[in-house]
């Protein structure tokens, strides 16, 4: 009897290989299932996609502010995409019609049930590795905000209600109500 199981690899061409509507990351050839999202999930999102493109529009940057489903690429292999719920990328070359093809400067994901090992475990640790600037953990269940700004290697949490400075932008900051 063998006491090892072989776990199955999977690619990025087995995520293209999903049937229509179906949405899943996949982590180090592993494929994460995702659910559809809550309307408190799909609030959040809105809200603060709205927020971070009126900042960068009113400013006249030169980042674009994309949600999922929207795949981002992060290592240069077939092993690893993921969909972060928001994200924001300063350089465009990195974007073509298939994704985003390197780590975008900053990451939000919106925890869900489903998610939290995920994003909290394996997509914190990817996103580091990859290059991303910084990582909000938006945790509606505990009304908490969890932000990593990998250059200063600071981490801090914030409840709902407080005002979080973004560090990617000097003098933003944001409320998650």
């Amino acid at each position: 009897m063998d006491a090892w199981k072989k776990e199955d690899i999977y690619t990025i061409a087995d995520i293209y290989a999903l049937p229509d509507g179906e949405r899943a990351e996949l982590i180090d050839g592993k494929i994460y299932y995702m659910a559809p999202p809550s309307w408190e999930h799909q609030r959040i999102s809105g809200k603060l996609h709205q927020k971070i493109s009126n900042y960068v529009d009113s400013n006249d940057g030169q980042c674009e502010v994309l949600t999922a489903p929207f795949i981002v690429f992060l290592n240069d292999d077939d092993l690893n995409c993921v969909e972060p719920d928001i994200f924001v990328i300063c350089d465009t070359s990195k974007l073509d019609e298939k994704g985003c093809h390197g780590a975008p400067d900053w990451t939000i994901e919106i925890v869900s049930p489903s998610s939290k090992p995920r994003d909290y475990l394996a997509k914190l640790f990817k996103y580091r590795t990859a290059g991303v600037r910084e990582y909000w953990i938006v945790d509606p269940g505990k009304n908490m905000t969890t932000v990593y700004f990998f250059e200063n290697d600071t981490v801090e949490q914030y409840d709902f209600g407080e005002d979080i400075p973004v560090g990617i932008y000097e003098g933003f900051s944001i409320k998650i109500e």
